[in-house]
């Protein structure tokens, strides 16, 4: 059974840096393409950013390009997002997905493995 655990939100104040990890277990981690979504209170679930299996091509949101950078270590079987120069609209539940083999695509429903979510604040 696959397992997505994802850590590492807290509250930032606007400008700060951040750095959420999702942790996967149950799973043959480098063959599983990685994404990032958010959901921010009454708006849709949205794509954040993603990495395919092997690490050569990662896909991002118009709205985090230079700022957010995923990556995954296939050792530690760990996907990680930096994001930096973090602003209020930033603000949502982060969620780790997972789907086997494939590009890293923007939409959820491609996805079949979910981790529960992690709160990111940005405020002062």
């Amino acid at each position: 059974q696959v397992q997505l655990v994802e850590s590492g939100g807290r509250l930032v104040p606007p400008g700060g840096s951040l750095r959420l990890s999702c942790a996967a277990s149950g799973l043959t981690f480098r063959t599983y393409t990685m994404g990032w979504f958010r959901q921010a209170p009454g708006k849709e679930r949205e794509f954040v950013a993603g990495i395919s299996y092997s690490g050569r091509s990662t896909n991002y949101a118009d709205s985090v390009k230079g700022r957010f950078t995923i990556s995954r270590d296939n050792v530690k079987n760990t996907v990680y997002l930096q994001m930096n120069s973090l602003k209020p609209e930033d603000t949502a539940v982060y969620y780790c997905a997972a789907v086997r083999w494939g590009e890293p695509t923007t939409t959820a429903s491609d996805y079949r493995s979910w981790g529960q979510g992690t709160q990111v604040t940005v405020s002062s």
